[in-house]
């Protein structure tokens, strides 16, 4: 059986890694944009509730 036309073992291999690495990047992405979204949808929330003048139990 020859291994003509079909991708080599050591490429596939690599091929592989890309993709692995590839989702990881993109999966990091999604996260650290998630977690601005979060971070700015929490700011916009306190400033929400100091502009209407609840103190929500703290001193101050």
């Amino acid at each position: 059986m020859g291994t003509r036309g079909v991708i080599g073992d050591k490429w596939s291999m690599r091929i592989l890694w890309v993709c692995a690495i590839g989702s990881a990047v993109g999966l990091y992405m999604v996260a650290v944009e998630r977690q601005a979204q979060n971070r700015a949808r929490m700011l916009a929330e306190e400033l929400r509730a100091t502009e209407s003048g609840g103190s929500n139990g703290q001193d101050g």
